[in-house]
C-alpha cells in the first residue's frame, strides 16, 4: 500500500512521536519500540528522539514483511539488515524481536538464536508469564501435536486483545474491511481489567500491551492512554522495557 493515502496514515505515526514521548516522560515510563528498518531509514530524526529518550529499540522486520511468505535466507537477511541499522543508531545490537503482524515461521526461533536475540514478543502461548519459545514444533493432521525443543529465546507473550490496531484502526482494501474505530476508553477499560486480574491472580506477572504510533497518537486516544497508565499505577503495576523484564524473567525460568 504505497499510494499517497496509505502513506499519509503511516506518516502520522512519525508526526505523533513527540507527543507520545512527552506522555511517557511525564510518567517516567521506559518503553520498547519495535521499529521496522525501513521506518528507521525514512524517519531518522524521530528514531533519534526515541533513542535519546532512553527507550529500547528492537527488531520488527525491514518493511513490515509477513515472514511466513519469505524464504529462510530472506528472513535472516532482513533481520541482519535491521540489526545493522539499530546498532548504528543506538551503539549496540538489539536484543529483542517482534515479527510484523505477529507472524511466525518454524525457522524464526533458530534465526533469532543465531543472531544473538534474547527475547521475542510475537507468540500467544501464555498471557501473564514469559516462557522459553520452542523450535521444531510439528502439527501432523492425523496425530497429536509434537512439541519441539525449548530454545534460549524468552517469549514475552502478546495478544490481539491487547493490541490497539484491530480495536481502533479502520482499514478497507479490495479484499476486506477492518471496521476499527472503537471507543478508546472502552478498549483501555478492557486492557485495565487484564491488568487488574494479573495483579490479583498472577503476582509477578507481565502484561504486554501493543500500541502503534499512527493509531494511538491522536489526541483523544492519548488522553485515554494516559488514564490507562494512571489506572495501572493505582493497581500497583509498574512499567519497564521488554528487555529488562525478559532478563529478570530468564533468571526465574532457569531456576524452575
Amino acid at each position: 500500500m504505497t499510494s499517497p493515502g496509505p502513506v499519509s496514515r503511516g506518516e502520522f505515526g512519525a508526526y505523533a512521536i513527540p507527543r507520545i514521548l512527552r506522555l511517557l516522560s511525564r510518567h517516567n515510563i521506559m518503553s520498547t519500540f519495535f521499529i521496522p528498518g525501513h521506518t528507521l531509514e525514512s524517519y531518522p530524526q524521530e528514531a533519534q528522539w526515541i533513542a535519546e529518550a532512553g527507550h529500547e529499540i528492537s527488531l520488527h522486520g525491514y518493511a513490515h514483511e509477513n515472514v511466513s511468505l519469505l524464504a529462510e535466507n530472506e528472513e535472516r537477511r532482513i533481520n541482519e539488515r535491521s540489526i545493522g541499522l539499530i546498532s548504528k543508531l543506538t551503539g549496540s545490537a538489539p536484543k529483542g524481536h517482534r515479527t510484523p503482524s505477529f507472524d511466525f515461521t518454524n525457522r524464526t526461533i533458530n534465526i533469532l538464536e543465531e543472531l544473538g536475540i534474547e527475547y521475542d514478543s510475537s507468540l500467544m502461548g501464555q498471557d501473564y508469564q514469559p516462557y522459553f519459545a520452542r523450535s521444531g514444533d510439528r502439527c501432523p493432521p492425523d496425530a497429536p501435536f509434537e512439541f519441539g525443543r525449548l530454545s534460549s529465546v524468552v517469549e514475552m507473550p502478546v495478544s490481539w486483545t491487547l493490541d490497539d490496531y484491530p480495536h481502533l484502526e479502520f482499514v478497507r482494501t479490495k479484499d476486506f474491511v477492518m471496521p476499527g474505530l472503537a471507543d478508546p476508553e472502552v478498549m483501555f477499560r478492557s486492557f485495565a481489567r487484564d491488568v487488574e486480574f494479573m495483579v490479583r491472580e498472577e503476582p509477578g506477572g507481565i502484561c504486554v500491551v501493543t500500541l502503534h504510533p499512527q493509531v494511538i497518537g491522536r489526541g483523544g486516544r492519548l488522553l485515554a492512554l494516559e488514564q490507562f497508565i494512571e489506572r495501572s499505577l493505582q493497581l500497583g503495576a509498574t512499567f519497564d522495557t521488554c528487555l529488562n523484564v525478559s532478563r529478570a524473567k530468564r533468571k526465574e525460568l532457569l531456576t524452575k
